[in-house]
Formats: C-alpha cells, structure tokens, sequence
C-alpha cells in the first residue's frame, strides 16, 4: 500500500502538478485538517486553465485557501 503523504482524499491530477510546483503550498496543504483539504479540493472543480490552478495554489500558502 502507498503512503499518501497528505491524507486526504485523492488529489485531482492538476492540483497534484500544482503543488509539486510550489513546495511551501504543499506544505501548507500537506498541514490541513482532512476537512481543510477537501474544501480545497472541491474549489478546485472550478478552476478551468493550469495558470488559474497555478494561481490558486501559490494562493494558498498566503491564504488564499478560500478563494
């Protein structure tokens, strides 16, 4: 079995790419409550572009969470 390092849910692929991009934002992500990250996630369902997700998870760390 796999260690999944955040413990959430399985992560959208896009967001997965975003945040191997940005190491403080998947800190930041890896450091949410399960809840905290699902939120996170179900936002990403509304992103449409790769510069918008982009955008979004450098966000995060800032506290852009809830956007």
């Amino acid at each position: 079995m796999e260690k999944n390092f955040t413990n959430a849910p399985e992560i959208p692929m896009g967001l997965g790419m975003a945040l191997a991009q940005n190491i403080e934002a998947m800190n930041f992500f890896a450091s949410l409550t399960p809840a905290q990250k699902q939120a996170v996630i179900n936002y990403t369902h509304t992103i449409s572009s790769k510069e918008e997700m982009q955008a979004y998870v450098d966000s995060l760390p800032k506290g852009g969470m809830l956007s």
